[in-house]
């Protein structure tokens, strides 16, 4: 082999070595953006859970109070 194809060669090398490189770097950044994006996940789905547990607390009080409200319409209904 001539000495310049050895030296394509080895620039060829060199390249497909850096290109390995920049891959390996670009795969750890994807990682840790997947990793931030399923925790972010994480804490919006017991985020949501939370409110589901609110939304269905404050629906039974509020069936809770009309029927409270009921029962004194009730009374004064009796009263009169």
């Amino acid at each position: 082999m001539s000495l310049e194809m050895l030296e394509k060669l080895e620039a060829k090398v060199q390249m497909a070595v850096d290109t390995i490189s920049l891959l390996q770097m670009e795969v750890e950044e994807l990682k840790e953006k997947n990793d931030a994006l399923a925790s972010e996940a994480q804490e919006l789905r017991a985020g949501r859970e939370t409110l589901e547990q609110d939304n269905a607390k404050m629906r039974n009080d509020h069936q809770a109070w009309q029927e409270r409200v009921r029962n004194l319409l009730g009374k004064m209904d009796s009263v009169e």
